[in-house]
């Protein structure tokens, strides 16, 4: 490790972190994680002495490699590097970050590139689930360029479509791990949902909030964060995934209407930070929660028409537009979004 390790540096949707390849890391994960610790400057609330952004949103890591499974290109485990406590946590993905993953897997060789738009099919070790990014590479060549705009991120960029499939109960064995549409904790009335992301939804009105608070109030609401920890505690239990004081799921999702003509107003928390944005996957997880009658979520939310739905989930630098595709029954089969990614460094880094 003194030599330094091959990495790259990127910005997948609304997260950046880094990028390497399965086999330049170490293959024992406590040797593995105390390297990618040392990498972020972790635990540190500023990340000082590493590369680490004193953010959640720019402490994460993707580790990639070919994939040995049929009809998947390339395995992709995602890891969240804590700031400010020495925890690597591989208990959820990162659906921002997968859309660094197939740039990430054509610019290393994995994957080769297949005419003006490239699909990678992607196993996303963490659930066990597969998606599928679409990369431009006109000509049979990468670029970042284009006019693709996300919220949250300034500029424009080349498109990565991302398709997701077969995500409920990903991490949480069922859509709804407990079989109900609302469960009440603390005298609040939720969702716990997994559709890619265990995700816990309620009404911001329920717990103190209005559902339209920028990113710094919501960090300094003390009293509020408190309520909706101990909602968390006892949601993750009922969610399948056991004592959750030490990890990232499930995130807690405070919704309201939408103001913007979009379908859901959406704060979210990572769940112990106000997020910038929200997460690809949490967005889907919530979307989908809009379709269950009684929710919370359906209970404020603006739902479209026809097998085939946009949904616009605002929050608070924007919105991010899921489409969803269900059955007859109403049950949501597909989901798909559009992010972009950019290539920051390509280099070593140093432990």
């Amino acid at each position: 490790m003194n030599d330094g390790v091959r990495c790259m540096w990127m910005r997948g949707g609304t997260s950046k972190g880094a990028f390497f390849l399965a086999d330049d890391l170490p293959a024992d994960p406590a040797e593995r994680d105390a390297f990618l610790l040392r990498i972020m400057g972790s635990p540190d609330p500023r990340q000082i002495d590493g590369m680490g952004g004193a953010d959640p949103l720019t402490s994460k890591v993707a580790v990639v490699g070919k994939s040995t499974r049929d009809d998947v290109d390339v395995d992709y485990l995602f890891l969240q590097v804590f700031v400010d406590q020495a925890i690597v946590s591989d208990a959820q993905n990162c659906g921002n970050m997968l859309a660094g993953v197939g740039p990430f897997a054509i610019e290393r060789g994995l994957v080769a590139a297949t005419g003006d738009q490239t699909p990678v099919a992607i196993f996303m070790v963490n659930t066990g689930q597969i998606a599928v990014a679409s990369v431009i590479t006109p000509k049979g060549v990468g670029t970042y360029e284009g006019d693709a705009r996300i919220d949250g991120v300034p500029g424009s960029a080349a498109p990565v479509p991302l398709e997701f499939r077969d995500t409920a109960g990903s991490s949480c064995g069922a859509l709804l791990p407990t079989g109900n549409a609302i469960d009440v904790i603390e005298g609040v009335d939720c969702t716990l949902i997994d559709n890619g992301m265990p995700c816990v939804v309620l009404r911001a009105q329920d717990v103190g909030a209005t559902g339209y608070e920028d990113r710094d109030t919501l960090d300094a609401a003390t009293d509020l964060k408190a309520r909706i920890e101990a909602i968390r505690l006892i949601a993750g239990a009922l969610m399948n995934l056991g004592d959750v004081s030490a990890k990232s799921v499930p995130k807690m999702m405070l919704v309201a209407p939408a103001r913007h003509g979009g379908a859901v107003t959406v704060r979210s928390f990572i769940p112990h930070r106000a997020h910038a944005t929200i997460g690809v996957l949490g967005a889907v997880s919530v979307a989908t929660a809009c379709l269950i009658d009684g929710s919370p979520a359906a209970d404020v939310a603006v739902v479209p028409e026809g097998t085939h739905k946009t949904l616009s989930v605002e929050h608070p630098t924007g919105e991010m537009s899921c489409v969803l595709a269900t059955d007859d029954s109403g049950a949501v089969i597909s989901a798909a979004l559009l992010r972009t990614a950019r290539k920051l460094m390509d280099g070593k880094v140093f432990a």
